[in-house]
């Protein structure tokens, strides 16, 4: 039987983003028809970095160009840095089950859960970036044919090899941000009547609370077990691995749905 780090590093190695997509939603298949073992075989391991295509030609975040979301250039400026971000979060997902599912930070009778977590995080995200793609494709537009930056990997390479920074980092620093920004990106896509494009963020602003609500409960987890006081480990591990501050404004009512109460982000 295939192992699911196995699955899940056949979705880092896939290079193409739809192809990379479909990989994700095999794998959680497999996993919920209890095709995969959870078993460690030592076969494959996480690759530093994951496959990605040729397209988009990566920069700094400093080069990328602004555009008002009035014209059509760009709202597809916006969708495509989301495209971008989703894309990003499919392999984030992948790596979290490829690199810390037979984690020691995690006891053995949480070990099935943990997985089944972040493989329908996984699931998730490659739906968010179908969506995304397809709205681009609507726009006579797609996935790469806009720069993009790089930003959101740097913070996986620095937490590979420490499960609660990867926690800390990926879901309660990057994707608590999302939630923060989305509410004010869908009401401008509103005001210039893109509606479509506002309808699909609104499906993610609220699967992405769940994926925020997920890692701050392993963050807990793990904080529980080795008897470490919450709030202060996760800023220490802020300070370490996250190369900027946490800035105001957050949004309390969606980080307090996912269980991230503002003494940890705003002390």
């Amino acid at each position: 039987m295939q192992t699911i780090t196995d699955a899940a590093c056949q979705v880092l190695t896939t290079q193409d983003p739809m192809d990379k997509v479909r990989m994700a939603h095999q794998m959680a298949n497999l996993w919920r028809d209890n095709l995969l073992s959870h078993e460690n075989n030592g076969e494959h391991t996480a690759p530093l970095n994951p496959a990605r295509p040729k397209t988009p030609e990566l920069v700094s975040q400093n080069n990328l160009r602004r555009r008002r979301l009035g014209s059509i250039e760009g709202r597809c400026a916006l969708l495509h840095a989301i495209a971008h971000i989703e894309f990003n979060a499919i392999n984030l997902a992948a790596d979290m089950v490829a690199r810390f599912a037979h984690s020691t930070r995690i006891t053995d009778a949480d070990r099935h859960a943990f997985i089944s977590d972040w493989v329908g995080v996984c699931d998730d995200e490659a739906r968010h970036f179908t969506m995304i793609a397809n709205r681009l494709l609507e726009l006579e537009s797609h996935y790469g044919a806009l720069p993009a930056h790089d930003g959101l990997w740097r913070a996986a390479i620095s937490t590979k090899d420490d499960l609660a920074a990867r926690l800390a980092i990926a879901p309660m620093v990057l994707e608590a941000r999302g939630l923060d920004v989305t509410p004010n990106m869908i009401k401008n896509l509103e005001n210039v009547r893109d509606f479509e494009s506002a309808d699909i963020l609104k499906i993610i602003y609220q699967e992405e609370i769940a994926h925020v609500a997920a890692g701050t409960h392993w963050f807990f987890n793990i904080c529980e077990r080795e008897n470490r006081k919450k709030e202060t480990y996760f800023q220490d591990l802020v300070k370490q691995h996250f190369q900027s501050t946490l800035n105001p404004p957050f949004n309390e009512k969606a980080r307090n749905m996912a269980g991230f109460p503002p003494s940890f982000y705003n002390p």
